[in-house]
């Protein structure tokens, strides 16, 4: 199982981190030993002072697929899911400034929290799917399918023509602005729809 995330994909998000909008869809590998699932605690690791959330809805990839076509790509998944993709923002810029790759500030243990996945048959549209995240409560991030810059489909073919997916890879399909910081003893609780999916504390 492999973890594939999709970078730059929401354009409010792109504006708020000053990121160009890009031209075909960036991404980006997590580890497996980074999911982190059943509402088990995020532990706070010791190597940052600025872990911040970005939820994303996450697809569940259900047979293998190589050089998927596009008009077949909904074809290859069959649940949803929403997920965090946890950042070390702080690691992440002192990276970006020297030119070096990033991978430990987004791919260390942990940093994939998955929840649970339902049957996308349960939504009537997914080209119109909302989903968000609440921090203690409040609501913190708001995200739609519809303002995707690069669709399920269109991501699902092109990570194919570069890695081949196989049953149970799980690909993160970018997140909406407002991303920001947690700290220990946060809640963070995430919904697609109205359905709480996944909910965990930081410890």
């Amino acid at each position: 199982m492999k973890i594939l995330c999709i970078g730059q994909n929401y354009a409010k998000h792109n504006s708020e981190m000053k990121s160009e909008t890009p031209a075909e869809p960036v991404f980006f590998m997590k580890p497996d030993t980074a999911l982190l699932t059943e509402g088990k605690p995020f532990y706070y690791p010791d190597f940052s002072k600025e872990i911040h959330h970005e939820v994303e809805l996450v697809l569940k990839i259900s047979k293998n697929g190589k050089h998927i076509d596009p008009d077949l790509a909904k074809n290859y998944y069959e649940e949803i899911g929403v997920g965090i993709d946890f950042t070390a923002r702080d690691l992440q810029s002192r990276c970006k400034e020297k030119g070096l790759p990033w991978e430990k500030a987004k791919a260390f243990d942990g940093s994939a929290p998955v929840g649970k996945f339902v049957s996308k048959k349960e939504f009537s549209d997914l080209t119109n799917l909302s989903f968000q995240l609440k921090l203690n409560n409040a609501i913190v991030q708001k995200g739609n399918t519809k303002d995707l810059l690069f669709s399920f489909d269109t991501i699902i073919a092109y990570l194919s023509t570069f890695i081949t997916l196989r049953t149970g890879d799980l690909i993160f399909t970018g997140t909406p602005e407002g991303v920001g910081p947690v700290k220990i003893g946060d809640q963070l609780e995430a919904f697609i729809e109205n359905k709480s999916l996944l909910r965990f504390d930081v410890k």
